[in-house]
């Protein structure tokens, strides 16, 4: 599935319809270059399950907890990108808190699928990257495209999910559900394969 946010809002917007249906025990795996809105996309949804802490990209502490205000699940917020394999993520004994947290790793792919058989791969592009890489969008779009302002570029994105595990194959369709049913005309699509390549897991 791919979606593509058109500002800010559009992200809180999305990470809050994503946050009603994920639950204890859940991972997402969070890919894309520095920049991309890995962290301000974990900002937007830990608004959205309401836990505490300020949400920081943990790159030095590796990881961090923040507890629910409420009764739900702690959100547990991992930057494995000065990680060199998966050994040095299975030292950080996140196995013990999986089952009671939500767990977001960014720059996990190639790492983190070791902690679940069940988890949601998201990849985070900025569309102007896309441009300059020859892809994204095409025709009347891109011509529209053209006449917006530099900020508005700066907010676009397109995100991409992948389902891993039968847990995830009802749940996707119930996101997008969600998010097609949603004001701001957040666009959804599809893209053959529930589970995704191997060259876009290991994207970052």
């Amino acid at each position: 599935m791919q979606i593509q946010l058109r500002s800010l809002d559009q992200m809180r917007t999305f990470a809050e319809a994503l946050a009603g249906h994920l639950r204890a025990g859940d991972l997402l795996i969070l890919s894309g270059n520095l920049g991309a809105g890995k962290t301000t996309f974990t900002q937007s949804l830990g608004r959205a399950l309401g836990v505490t802490g300020r949400i920081t990209s943990p790159t030095f502490v590796i990881a961090r907890e923040h507890p629910s205000h409420g009764e739900g699940p702690a959100l547990v917020h991992v930057d494995a990108y000065r990680l060199s394999d998966a050994e040095e993520l299975g030292d950080l004994d996140l196995d013990s808190e999986l089952e009671e947290s939500i767990t977001v790793v960014e720059w996990g792919a190639g790492l983190a699928e070791q902690l679940s058989s069940d988890y949601l791969g998201l990849t985070i592009t900025p569309m102007f990257d896309l441009a300059a890489d020859g892809g994204g969008v095409e025709g009347d779009e891109a011509a529209d495209d053209a006449g917006e302002d530099d900020a508005d570029e700066d907010e676009r994105r397109l995100v991409e999910l992948h389902g891993h595990g039968s847990s995830w194959d009802a749940r996707l369709q119930q996101v997008r559900d969600s998010l097609r049913t949603l004001a701001g005309a957040i666009e959804v699509s599809e893209f053959g394969g529930s589970e995704g390549s191997a060259d876009e897991e290991e994207r970052q």
